[in-house]
Order: structure tokens, then sequence, then C-alpha cells
């Protein structure tokens, strides 16, 4: 198409789904269909989503479309032509319902001088605790195969209820992989109690890999450009035992801050700690030492009853023998997002309270603990 032409590919849908291709010479104002679209048939009712790569190893574009319950995996020297190079997902990871949005990054291992290929998958319904949600694979890929290499285990890169067809971007800076998701989840998302729009994305997720147990599992950080919304803070550290409550965690609270916590373990079985308003709405976080676990629970947030599949409690592992801990949690007028120990887990949950939660309580059952650290900044429009 010429030097400098910008490429797009999509799914076009009628009776079937179809991936065509159009171009633009403007550097993207406006775009031209490609003349002999569709680049890419099927016979199977579920075919789309195409994610585009270029593979520096084999110099050649790789297409990863989503197909009924698994991947299948394109590779063109010209963009225009396409070659059925493997197919990736039977017997492999959760298959609860459609596979949707895919994804193919090659990520660096922390720590360590190894990269590892990851494959997204997206699918709904099937996730954790029900309907939509986004697992992953990691492995080799090799320009015309993936390999996934612990097929015994489904990974998801969040824990909560709404984290759904996440995206990254290709050649960001700094060789950075930046996601973001659809914050819902399609058993609830047209319920929701909102007008003029349907649940907003994640905040953008740094995304790398950790080695833990003998596995390799992803890391969602979120991106260090957030740092830049915070404002005015107040530090505190206090101990925990029974009951810690701290009053008007920001003036004139809006609903936007992000809390960040430093946790410290002396042998209490339940580290909790509970946002609230003055109406009786909350949602009720804990660190649970005995069953080595983290979890969530909206069931109390304000508005739940506008669908069965809404109230819920929400979990995640955490690991072994750890004592200290530390948790960002960005909650909005609509959402709270924790990230665990630098994104080691990650939790996206909706909620609807009628007034933001502007106080929290801290509270520690079977022992104590120390919060060496609480601050919450209230973030900038």
């Amino acid at each position: 198409f010429g030097a400098g032409a910008v490429i797009a590919f999509y799914t076009s849908a009628s009776d079937r789904q179809v991936q065509s291709m159009a171009y633009s010479l403007d550097n993207g104002k406006t775009f031209k269909k490609y003349a002999r679209n569709p680049i890419l048939t099927s016979t199977q009712r579920d075919f789309r989503d195409p994610k585009v790569i270029w593979h520096e190893d084999t110099k050649k574009w790789i297409m990863v479309l989503a197909v009924g319950q698994e991947m299948e995996i394109y590779s063109s020297a010209d963009l225009k032509n396409w070659t059925l190079e493997s197919k990736f997902g039977e017997g492999q990871g959760a298959h609860g319902g459609v596979w949707e949005c895919p994804d193919l990054l090659e990520l660096p291992v922390e720590g360590t001088e190894l990269k590892k290929w990851v494959l997204v998958c997206n699918l709904n319904p099937g996730g954790p605790f029900g309907g939509s949600a986004t697992q992953y694979f990691v492995g080799t890929f090799d320009g015309k195969k993936f390999v996934n290499e612990s097929p015994a285990v489904t990974k998801w890169m969040d824990w909560g209820k709404d984290h759904y067809a996440t995206v990254t971007w290709s050649d960001a800076p700094d060789n950075r992989r930046i996601a973001i998701a659809w914050m819902s989840n399609w058993q609830y998302a047209n319920d929701v109690p909102t007008s003029q729009y349907r649940s907003p994305n994640s905040i953008p997720r740094d995304l790398s890999l950790f080695a833990i147990d003998g596995g390799i599992y992803l890391q969602s950080a979120p991106s260090p450009e957030l740092l830049k919304l915070r404002g005015v803070s107040k530090k505190r550290s206090f101990k925990v035992n029974g009951t810690r409550i701290v009053k008007d965690l920001i003036p004139n609270n809006e609903g936007a801050y992000e809390i960040e916590l430093s946790l410290k373990n002396q042998q209490a079985e339940i580290i909790g700690f509970r946002l609230y308003n003055d109406k009786g709405e909350e949602v009720d976080m804990q660190y649970d030492m005995k069953e080595k676990k983290f979890s969530m629970d909206r069931r109390k947030s304000g508005e739940v009853n506008f669908n069965e599949n809404f109230p819920m409690l929400t979990w995640t592992a955490i690991e072994e023998d750890k004592d200290e801990m530390k948790l960002r949690l960005f909650v909005d007028r609509s959402s709270v997002e924790a990230f665990g120990d630098g994104g080691r887990f990650a939790m996206t949950n909706q909620v609807f309270p009628s007034e933001p939660y502007n106080h929290i309580s801290f509270y520690s059952k079977g022992g104590a603990y120390k919060v060496d650290s609480f601050v919450v900044y209230k973030l900038k429009k």
C-alpha cells in the first residue's frame, strides 16, 4: 500500500464472521477497505478478534484468531495472503464458553535473563466466579506453534468478577507491555444501574512474568503514569488488635482515590479492612492467613439487586509463609481494583454505592497486625 501506510484488521459480520483489512495513507485519518476482502474465512460460527504482531525471528506477520473454543495462528509475508500454521486450545485451560480477544506477546521473567511467550485468551462464560474472565498461557512460540508449558494449570489474569476483553499495545516505549480490560461481566453487563455507558475500562497495567513454586505467572502492576494522578496525602501507621477506625479518608471525597497499604502480621488469623460510607454500604477485604487467601466482598457494597449474579465474594490464593503484604487499592465511583505485592495478584470488581466510601475500619481476628504504612491519595481528574 506504500510507505507509511497504516493497516487495520477487523472482523466483518453478517450471516457469518470473516476477517477484513483496511488501509490508511494519511496516518490513520481516513481508511479505505481492501478491494479483495475478506482476507480470511471459516466454516466456524465464532471466528473473530484478529491480533496481528511482527515475529522477528521468522520475519513474518502473525495473526491470532479466536475460533470457537480455540485459537488459530496464521502467518503472512505481505499482510494480504495468510497461511494457517497451527491451532491451540484443545485440552488447555478453561472451556466454559466461547474464546475471544486473543493476544500473543513476549515478556521478561522477573529477576532472570529469560523471556517467555504469553497467549492471552478471554472467555465467556467460564470465569473463576462465573461469566466473563481473562485466562492466559505461558510457554514458547516459534513463529508457527504456541506450546503451553503448564497444561495442567488454568491461569487467570485477574481474580475479580469484572475483568474482560483484555488488550495490550505493541511497541510501547521501553518495550513495555500495557494492558487494559473492560470492567464488566456479560452475566449482568446490560443490567448495571448506570445510564449512557455500560462500565468503564480498568486502569492500565504493566505486564511482566515472575517465577514461583516451579511455575511462571503473569504480574499486572498499575502503570507508573498513574503516580501522576496522586494528590495530597497523609501517612499513618498503627497497630490493629481488634478494631481501628479511620474516619473521613479524604476531604471533599468525590469517590476517586488510591490507598497504599504496607502490613506486617503479628499472629493474626484474619487481617481485614472495610471501606464504608454513612449509608452502611461497604466493601470488605481480608487476608485469611490460615487459608492463605485474599478476598473482596461486595455483597453489601450498594446497589446489588439488579442481577442475581452481581452480589459476590471473590478471592485468590496468596503466597505461603508470607507475613508482610503490600496492597494498592484504586477506588472510583463504581469500582475497586486491588493489586497485591506489585501486581502478583489483581482483583477488579464493580460497585454501585449511593455515595463514596469515605471511612475505613481495620480489624483483626485471632491476633494482631501492624499497619506499617497507610496512605490515601486523592486522585486528580
